[in-house]
């Protein structure tokens, strides 16, 4: 049984929505059968004929397609909605989507503000649906395994979480020209209070907590804005303080001339630590107090349930962004699907970032760009 997708956002000329497609059909668990995928009906409506659908299932609005798509039969009717929409457009879709019964796969950041995301943390709760949210990196089965390392201890208690998330495409005025994606991630009306910070700097956090297994609690937060004219920050580098008393430092900017995605994350305990980056993402290095450093590596035999689970191919294949993409919508196509059956998801299936990681990352903007702000050298991480 394939699940019904619709989508909301992710026309054409749209980055971010066609990788959501790819991914959603990489393991065959999804149908497209309905969208609203612009703001402008006439190009909604050309999108959703380019990618095969019926026109009857094509809509002009995203309260359109939720409330046309709320009156077909149960057997007909779409059940997971992804929302592919810039920042300011991602809290009313999703909050529509949840309270008229339909599950909900969210871009990241999940809101444009912290007081939107706890309202749909409660809505979501109240509505009984699932939720998840792209947080694309912790796809990784390599990632996974790095979590599944350092939650069996061997590495004793962690010390330092060191992350970095170094961009160069922002490194001129390039919203000046008619860069749609510029535009309006440097855009506060669109993007919400931070730059740098909401578009990367959230992904770099989640994979510091995500790996770590840890919550940060404190933070000290130096935020700027290098490109003359930018509304929002394109730099910046905070200090972290974490719930088990380790320290950290995460990085994330869009100024690095030359730099493409290469996010990267260390983590040190107190026998030995791990380290992982997306340019050569098939490969964890783990690192001990006492003896050679290890290269494990995607496939191997040697490897957690939870990273065997997100593995499609034999080692030395390579496995990327758009497969640990396809990895969140696959554990959550089986998550619900397993609550149609009425059964308990596997442990694995349920691996895929969600409501509270949501939050979090809303927090995670306000309160860096508050420290930025702030004379204040450690600020208390307030949600």
């Amino acid at each position: 049984m394939k699940l019904k997708l619709g989508m909301i956002g992710g026309g054409q000329g749209a980055f971010i929505g066609a990788v959501h497609r790819i991914a959603a059909r990489i393991d065959n668990e999804y149908d497209l059968v309905c969208g609203a995928f612009s703001s402008d009906a006439e190009k909604s409506k050309a999108s959703g004929l380019a990618l095969g659908l019926h026109e009857s299932r094509v809509y002009s609005s995203y309260q359109e397609l939720i409330e046309k798509e709320s009156q077909l039969p149960q057997q007909e009717r779409v059940q997971v909605i992804s929302i592919v929409t810039p920042n300011h457009v991602h809290f009313e879709p999703t909050k529509l989507a949840l309270q008229n019964g339909f599950h909900v796969v969210l871009d990241k950041p999940m809101t444009f503000s912290l007081a939107e995301a706890k309202e749909l943390q409660t809505i979501q709760q109240a509505s009984g649906k699932r939720f998840c949210l792209t947080h694309t990196y912790t796809g990784y089965p390599m990632v996974k395994e790095a979590r599944q390392i350092v939650q069996s201890g061997k590495l004793g208690k962690i010390r330092k979480v060191y992350v970095e998330y170094p961009q160069g495409w922002l490194s001129t005025f390039l919203e000046g020209s008619d860069n749609k994606q510029a535009s309006w991630r440097t855009d506060p009306t669109k993007s919400g209070a931070a730059g740098a910070m909401g578009d990367i700097g959230t992904h770099a956090f989640n994979l510091a907590e995500y790996v770590s297994a840890l919550q940060v609690t404190q933070l000290c937060a130096d935020i700027n804005i290098v490109v003359e004219g930018r509304q929002l920050d394109d730099d910046g580098a905070v200090l972290l303080k974490f719930n088990n008393g380790a320290s950290g430092v995460l990085i994330a900017t869009q100024v690095a001339a030359g730099e493409e995605n290469n996010v990267k994350v260390r983590v040190y305990g107190e026998h030995g630590g791990l380290e992982w980056q997306q340019s050569d993402a098939n490969t964890l290095q783990v690192k001990w107090l006492d003896k050679p450093m290890e290269i494990w590596r995607t496939g191997g035999g040697y490897t957690s349930s939870y990273a065997t689970h997100n593995t499609r191919t034999p080692a030395g294949h390579p496995e990327g962004y758009l497969e640990a993409f396809a990895n969140l919508y696959r554990n959550f196509a089986l998550a619900v699907k397993a609550d149609i059956a009425g059964e308990q998801p596997k442990a694995e299936c349920l691996d895929y970032p969600g409501m509270e990681e949501g939050v979090r990352g809303m927090a995670f903007i306000e309160n860096v760009i508050a420290s930025g702000r702030s004379e204040q050298k450690w600020t208390t991480f307030n949600i």
